[in-house]
């Protein structure tokens, strides 16, 4: 499972942070336009703003991977080992069904309706930047069940992350 969660990361990582440089280099670009040129780029703005939504989900997902969501310890810290595993596993399992049900169907039911329309400046159908919702979706239950294989395994130590 190690050997999954390292690829994913990698992709991911490579995949997040490209999408921050290119829109860096993007700003730049507008900036340059807009004030030395005089004619602002209008396809540069449209697209940062699709690959911040990219590399937010994208980065979101590396958070799902590392564990790292935000959550309330107070009642796990409280509770024995082997409750605080299951409470943990629940937690994946409740991580995984949102990311189910509110990513992957509802990115797939909202990707395939913008499928039809067309972005301004781009030209390009508004489907092919939404597609990045069901993406995560599933990354972030491939993450979870190998947060869940990793608990019941005690590969992930749950008492070193309540310190």
């Amino acid at each position: 499972m190690s050997q999954i969660r390292k690829l994913l990361n990698m992709i991911l990582n490579v995949l997040a942070g490209g999408s921050f440089i290119i829109m860096t280099l993007l700003t730049c670009w507008q900036v340059f336009t807009r004030y030395i040129l005089g004619n602002p780029s209008s396809w540069s703005e449209e697209l940062v703003s699709y690959l911040f939504a990219w590399m937010a989900l994208l980065g979101a997902s590396l958070v799902v991977g590392e564990r790292g969501h935000m959550n309330i310890p107070l009642l796990v810290e409280k509770v024995s080992p082997s409750l605080r595993k299951i409470l943990c596993i629940f937690a994946e399992v409740i991580a995984a069904l949102f990311a189910g049900v509110i990513l992957v169907y509802g990115g797939i039911q909202i990707t395939d309706l913008a499928m039809a329309q067309m972005t301004s400046s781009l030209g390009v159908p508004i489907g092919v930047f939404y597609i990045v919702l069901p993406l995560s979706g599933v990354l972030n239950i491939i993450y979870c069940i190998i947060n869940i294989v990793e608990i019941m395994n005690g590969t992930i130590d749950l008492d070193a992350e309540q310190e």
